[in-house]
């Protein structure tokens, strides 16, 4: 029945598809999204890659499993996929007080890297791999390529492991090695075991995908290398090696698939997509201000200067502003919270002062903070200003003479004016705390609110706190205290349970005293409970140039767990933690960012983290980070090493008026108590991003 009402709706699509004239899109419809995640056909990938940027969504169903993948093309040549997998045969554990009817669910990461683009005689290629690092259920390797010809793409490719389980192929390799020639089953949950890669049976595999005359519509017919005649779901009866599918986009944004698979499976889903280089914003947001000279006398004149302070604070988003003047500077500071592009706001700055500047000023120096350390000043020529605003004669264009330098703090000043910045600020933000593939409930959350308040004593002492309040949430269905039978670690994160089950706690409290040192270097000391699990005492000095692709930070900490029974006291556990980190943006890559820490973590193991995030136009970030101690995997215990995933994604994305506000969404496969790091409020290194010209 399901065979007969999918051939009735492929000869449905293809008999519109001759009937409906083309359609003109704006832009040519990408590639698609396979069944497990990547771009692909069905359960084959192909060579192609989608545009830089894309992040897609996908979900796909049929009897044995349901697959739940995001997939991000992280460069042009770099495909990343996680994914989910919900095995509908199998329970999560067989004992029912444990899971209960859960289904086993799989986690698993996958990678595809371009070799080569298609030119007028290649094909493009791609070598990759997937569940990388996961439990090896579904773990293989391919090399594929991909050629078009007119509304014809052809891919044909060589797979090993899940992807060439039915070894019509002998592989290539064995005649390097009889090593080659087998294939152990699936390694250790987290590890990547590379000792197997391109190891045992291999299969050829390819297909075609056809796009139709009328354009939403895309058809799709792959041959696949696997038999399931080993497969996590049990032993699958495969009728037909060839699978057949259909893929509609629905908008640019969405598209819906169906295909027949196996000579006797039924599959459907969707793909919801966007492009992290292409989100923006349109902001409601007060006018630049139009350049309407009308200049000062040889003084600044109170009335006039206590409008353009009014202007630097809700025009240039400038807080706290002040105006002073020395010689021929004029010297204005502020910390900017409206404009993420700093430009912007010394742009608008200049413009302010422009219209009512001082006689004999040739030179504004605009000084921005953030936590009162100056940042950066920008100093602009006022003759070139001038000319940029009025405009020059066609031919004789010339650059703003303006440089970017180390603040400079201009002493005595022979006037001065100032608004003076609120001491104390609150807010209130909603959280969302969620834990997905848990053993005993595929997904968990826990809704609730934050209330934050910071009080400034002197301008370089902060105090202040957060206070975290339960709304709802589904954790009475935690039969499991986090406790690793598998490891010998201190248990410094997989309390973690104990820690969200109260449903009213301070998050933290402390007190901080920051201070820009000079020449570059920035430096704080802290004190409190410093995050939910640890309070303590610590320290960080960063040196971090002006516009430099490098920067150097450490950190010293001494802490205390807190007792999760009553979070204002602490258990007797306690360590010294802290670590060397240097930060790179590489000269070929300056939208990435590289940082390397060395150190001591929370459990007193001794290692390496290697973090690396990519920034694209919006502004979102993506990142991945890995850490490996000298703690064995033995000791560590599942998983093997400390892994995560995260994006970071600006607030104006969101709002319809500019801020600078971030919000973090962090990926975690799995909790363990091994390279764990103390989870500081501030971080220099965030705090000072108005020195890199490049990002905000």
């Amino acid at each position: 029945m399901k065979k007969q009402l999918l051939l009735s709706l492929l000869a449905a699509s293809v008999s519109a598809a001759c009937q409906v004239h083309a359609e003109t899109w704006p832009e040519p419809v990408g590639p698609s999204q396979s069944d497990f995640g990547g771009v692909g056909l069905m359960q084959t990938p192909t060579a192609r890659m989608a545009k830089e940027g894309e992040f897609s969504v996908n979900f796909r169903d049929n009897d044995q499993y349901r697959y739940y993948s995001a997939s991000l093309q992280l460069f042009p040549w770099l495909e990343t996929t996680v994914r989910y997998t919900d095995v509908r045969t199998r329970r999560y554990s067989a004992v029912e007080g444990f899971s209960g009817n859960q289904s086993y669910k799989d986690k698993a990461f996958d990678v595809k890297l371009r070799l080569w683009q298609e030119s007028y005689w290649l094909p493009e290629v791609a070598v990759g791999s997937r569940d990388l690092g996961g439990t090896g259920l579904f773990d293989s390797e391919y090399l594929v390529a991909s050629k078009a010809w007119g509304p014809f793409d052809f891919s044909l490719g060589i797979g090993w492991g899940y992807l060439g389980n039915s070894g019509t192929l002998k592989n290539p390799f064995c005649s390097y090695s009889d090593s080659y020639c087998s294939r152990s089953g699936g390694g250790e949950t987290g590890t990547i075991n590379g000792s197997q890669m391109f190891h045992g049976p291999a299969a050829l595999f390819g297909g075609v995908e056809y796009q139709t005359p009328w354009q939403p519509l895309r058809l799709k017919l792959e041959y696949e290398g696997n038999d399931y005649q080993d497969d996590f779901a049990g032993r699958l009866e495969q009728r037909s090696k060839v699978n057949v599918g259909a893929i509609y986009r629905i908008t640019d944004w969405a598209d819906i698939n169906a295909s027949y698979e196996r000579g006797n499976t039924f599959m459907f889903g969707f793909t919801l997509r966007t492009n992290f280089n292409d989100l923006h914003q349109s902001h409601i947001d007060s006018q630049k201000p139009a350049y309407n000279p009308q200049p000062q006398g040889d003084l600044l004149q109170p009335t006039v200067v206590a409008n353009q302070l009014t202007d630097l604070k809700y025009n240039a988003g400038l807080n706290g502003p002040h105006i002073q003047t020395k010689g021929s500077t004029l010297y204005v500071s502020g910390e900017q919270t409206k404009y993420r592009d700093t430009r912007e706001g010394v742009d608008r700055a200049n413009r302010i002062i422009m219209n009512n500047l001082p006689a004999g000023i040739d030179t504004i120096d605009v000084t921005e903070s953030r936590f009162n350390m100056p940042q950066v000043s920008t100093r602009t020529n006022v003759a070139s200003l001038h000319n940029e605003l009025t405009g020059y004669p066609l031919g004789h264009e010339q650059p703003l003479q303006q440089t970017r330098e180390d603040p400079v703090d201009p002493g005595t000043t022979e006037q001065g004016f100032f608004i003076r910045k609120d001491r104390l600020n609150y807010s209130l933000s909603p959280v969302l705390n969620q834990s997905v593939g848990g053993p005993e409930s595929f997904y968990m959350y826990q809704v609730g609110v934050m209330a934050n308040a910071d009080y400034w004593l002197t301008d370089h002492l902060l105090v202040g706190g957060s206070l975290f309040g339960n709304i709802a949430n589904n954790y009475d269905k935690f039969n499991y205290n986090g406790a690793p039978a598998d490891s010998t670690l201190p248990r410094v994160r997989t309390h973690i349970r104990d820690y969200v089950e109260n449903n009213v706690y301070v998050n933290d409290l402390q007190a901080n005293y920051m201070h820009a040192l000079g020449n570059g270097f920035y430096g704080q000391v802290y004190g409190g409970y410093l995050e939910t699990m640890y309070g303590g005492v610590g320290g960080e000095v960063l040196y971090r140039p002006i516009d430099s692709n490098w920067a150097f930070g450490v950190d010293a900490n001494y802490v205390k767990q807190r007792d999760w029974d009553n979070m204002m006291q602490f258990t007797d556990y306690k360590a010294p933690t802290g670590n060397l980190t240097a930060y790179w943006r590489p000269w070929f890559m300056q939208d990435v960012l590289v940082k390397a820490s060395v150190g001591q973590y929370l459990a007193k193991d001794k290692g390496v983290t290697l973090d690396v995030s990519k920034r694209f136009d919006s502004g979102v970030m993506v990142g991945f980070y890995a850490t490996k101690t000298n703690v064995s995997a033995e000791q560590y215990g599942e998983g093997t090493f400390t892994k995560g995933f995260y994006i970071s994604v600006p607030m104006d994305l969101f709002t319809v008026t500019p801020t600078r506000g971030r919000a973090q969404v962090n990926w975690v496969p799995l909790t363990r108590d091994g390279g764990q790091m103390l989870g500081r409020k501030y971080q220099l290194y965030d705090l000072t991003s108005d020195r890199d010209a490049r990002f905000n």
